[in-house]
């Protein structure tokens, strides 16, 4: 397997700030990157709060723009966008033909979230965390990197590439750029300025 080239063309898409009781729809965000280094392009959609549609809005936004022949990877901050509008990344692979890597912070409380969803009338919701494959570490923890925690899902790429994607692009702290610049926009246009963990 070649090494990917630096400017390998990543999408990096967020969901941006809502009010959870009163908005019905939340705003995303996507920036094209050339790996962790220049911002090319830039993509919205809305997407329903706790809602169903997130897989299919996400799967138009890309396939219909002008940048879908340069996408080489499909990289989404969490699971899920808007609250529970929980993303399936066999479908989105399958309708885009694209890698999707979900990248966390943290190692997330499976247990937990399907509790909540099932305890919201949400249950049928859990079989997409599952269906998005094992949560593995970008980064093993030691006394050296204690905050490089970071873990993905993927589909559509190898374990080795789906890693190599994340740490070509990370550059400041360790989230990769694709994501940090798409939370930094989409908190300034929400919320007039940034705020909070990028």
């Amino acid at each position: 397997m070649r090494p990917l080239k630096k400017e390998v063309r990543i999408l990096g898409i967020d969901d941006s700030a809502f009010d959870k009781f009163n908005d019905r729809t939340v705003l995303v965000v996507g920036v094209l990157f050339r790996g962790g280094e220049f911002l090319d392009g830039v993509l919205t959609t809305r997407v329903s709060v706790d809602g169903s549609n997130s897989t299919k809005k996400l799967a138009d936004l890309i396939t219909k723009t002008k940048f879908r022949p340069q996408i080489q990877c499909i990289m989404i901050d969490g699971i899920a966008f808007g609250g529970f509008n929980i993303i399936d990344i066999v479908r989105l692979h399958d309708a885009t033909g694209i890698p999707v890597i979900i990248v966390m912070r943290d190692y997330p409380d499976i247990p937990k979230i399907k509790r909540i969803l099932k305890k919201i009338g949400m249950g049928p919701k859990a079989r997409l965390l599952e269906k998005a494959g094992e949560i593995i570490p970008v980064y093993p923890k030691s006394p050296k990197d204690p905050e490089k925690n970071v873990h993905i899902q993927f589909y559509g790429t190898t374990r080795e590439r789906a890693l190599e994607f994340v740490r070509l692009s990370t550059k400041r702290g360790n989230i990769p750029e694709p994501l940090r610049v798409a939370h930094l926009i989409g908190q300034g246009i929400i919320l007039g300025e940034s705020r909070g963990k990028a």
